[in-house]
């Protein structure tokens, strides 16, 4: 697997932490940090972070997002709103281990900006750790993983019949905002190097 890194710039401060904690976890996975650091001159949105999330998703450059916010709420409804995103929120151990279960998304959103006392700390390490501790998709618990694992592709299956294109959905966005997202080099170059598809010949395009 393939996971990426990216959050708000709201929470640059965690950026190191958060690509840390999935490199310890993550055994056997590519791990590749987007940022956004501190280092980082130009700052972005939650909104804006959730579309790079969903290009790299839509180019298949990654297997996985790891994202987060201040809340985490509100980067999981952003992150949901691109076509072909499936994004769960994480605020507890227990909630990672049932979205990767259960709903076989692909992408997790944590709530970087809550409770970060020692006890906080503790949780987010043990959120990760939970989220990777198995394959993802068996289901559970495991004497319904049948029937659970039937209604998460009927869910995949009409959020495709429900949404635009990839590429449908950039060419519909405005003008300055689509170029605020292609100032992130170190995305864009990832997909067009790594990415392949429609949302790739998109952005030669650009």
């Amino acid at each position: 697997m393939r996971i990426g890194i990216i959050q708000a710039s709201s929470q640059a401060g965690k950026n190191r932490l958060l690509y840390d904690t999935v490199k310890k976890y993550a055994a056997g996975s590519e791990v590749i940090n987007f940022g956004c650091t501190e280092e980082e001159t130009d700052r972005y949105s939650y909104i804006e972070i959730s579309v790079l999330a969903g290009l790299l998703l839509a180019s298949r450059a990654v297997d996985f997002i790891v994202t987060g916010c201040s809340s985490g709420q509100g980067m999981m409804l952003a992150c949901n709103s691109f076509p072909g995103v499936l994004c769960g929120y994480a605020p507890t151990p227990a909630d990672a281990y049932l979205f990767a279960q259960i709903n076989n998304g692909n992408a997790i959103s944590l709530p970087l900006g809550e409770e970060y006392t020692w006890a906080g700390y503790a949780n987010f390490d043990a959120t990760l750790a939970r989220l990777f501790s198995e394959p993802f998709g068996r289901g559970y618990p495991r004497e319904e993983a049948a029937r659970k694992l039937r209604d998460t592709e009927l869910l995949k299956q009409i959020r495709r019949l429900s949404q635009k294109t990839p590429v449908e959905l950039m060419e519909s966005l405005d003008g300055e905002f689509v170029r605020s997202l292609l100032r992130k080099q170190d995305v864009i170059r990832f997909i067009l190097d790594h990415g392949r598809g429609e949302i790739v010949n998109w952005l030669r395009s650009r």
